[in-house]
């Protein structure tokens, strides 16, 4: 009976203090989060219940489980692998209250300051510093996890004598790892990029979406993610919309017949912007930039006050001056001209003149009348 009941007491009572314990402390974190509105950082405390009840349970059993008795020839096996699970579970339960310290320190922060591109750059800094602690934090508990092996102790001493050639080795086989890892640092507290801002990378337009240490995810305006890896973003120029302020000014250019009635197009844009919420209304503009024989370049100018609008912008006052033109002012349209032009006063092309008098040669001189 005792041979039952001792292993009994001793895995069903870790157990259940475990549980006991979780739910005191989920309870005292509910209380706090319900006095404390102002700070979300008890309620994200509560995601780490699960690691914490792991820590709990692990440690009650690695502590009690010589007093059990159980399979006393796999003790040591059993105990090894319940440290393993303690110094995991562990590493988890800080990365989770890491992450809960960060996250309501940014949220404070966002509460503060109301700029966008601030908040943007913070969020960045932010994601990627939790990034760092949990790679820190698992490389930590791998280390430790691999100590518990005597082999592994054994050779520590090895390992530390030929540190310095396994560190050159290491450096020249993972350089564009290294770089990589450096730059994603750069990037975060060098504000070059930011998660949010609009960008222009090999001729595509898109939102960055993620930065991690290695890697940056840019999403296209068709949805599709373009992943690259961050030290392009440090050795290459691109283009940063959102980069200070985020206003824009826009183009459009139409192909139109020189005699197009320009004035009468700079007051439909005029209108046309007027109707288009998306116009923050600072600036608009029509000229003739350039001429070919058969057309000349119109060029209009709008401004709005980030890149979505913009486009909205520029694609409204295409679309609806091309539809007024065509309805109101349809010879302004580019053509092909398959008639003969219109000559000069005085000039009839060797022809016979209206009068019915015979034409004359330009070289030859006017005859007096006889």
């Amino acid at each position: 009976m005792e041979n039952l009941l001792r292993p009994l007491i001793v895995v069903g009572g870790a157990v259940a203090l475990t549980l006991v314990i979780g739910w005191i402390t989920d309870r005292l974190l509910c209380k706090a989060d319900e006095r404390h509105r102002e700070t979300p950082l008890w309620g994200l405390l509560r995601r780490g219940r699960i690691p914490y009840q792991l820590v709990l349970c692990s440690a009650l059993l690695r502590a009690s489980y010589d007093e059990a008795n159980l399979l006393e020839r796999f003790s040591a096996a059993i105990g090894r692998t319940l440290t393993l699970v303690l110094i995991g579970a562990a590493a988890w339960l800080v990365i989770r209250i890491a992450a809960a310290i960060v996250e309501t320190t940014y949220t404070r922060y966002a509460r503060a300051h109301r700029d966008p591109a601030r908040l943007r750059r913070v969020r960045t800094q932010v994601s990627l510093i939790m990034r760092v602690v949990s790679a820190v934090v698992g490389v930590v508990a791998v280390a430790a996890m691999l100590l518990t092996f005597p082999a592994f102790r054994a050779a520590g001493a090895s390992l530390l004598a030929s540190a310095g050639i396994l560190g050159i080795v290491a450096g020249v086989a993972a350089q564009s790892t290294l770089s990589n890892m450096f730059a994603g640092l750069q990037i975060a507290f060098g504000d070059m990029v930011r998660i949010g801002d609009t960008v222009v990378v090999d001729g595509e337009w898109g939102t960055v979406e993620e930065i991690t240490l290695t890697f940056l995810t840019v999403r296209t305006w068709d949805e599709r993610r373009i992943t690259m890896p961050v030290s392009y973003f440090t050795s290459k120029p691109f283009e940063n919309w959102s980069r200070g302020t985020p206003q824009m000014t826009g183009i459009v250019y139409w192909h139109v017949d020189h005699s197009a009635p320009l004035e009468a197009m700079r007051e439909k844009l005029r209108d046309f912007l007027r109707e288009c919420p998306a116009w923050d209304g600072r600036a608009y503009g029509l000229d003739v930039t350039d001429t070919t024989p058969n057309t000349m370049q119109v060029r209009a100018l709008a401004t709005a006050k980030d890149a979505d609008d913009i486009w909205t912008v520029r694609v409204t006052i295409r679309e609806r001056m091309i539809s007024w033109l065509a309805d109101e002012h349809p010879y302004a349209l580019p053509r092909v001209n398959t008639a003969e032009a219109p000559l000069p006063p005085n000039r009839t092309n060797g022809r016979p003149s209206p009068d019915g008098a015979s034409p004359r040669r330009a070289h030859e001189p006017p005859r007096a009348d006889r």
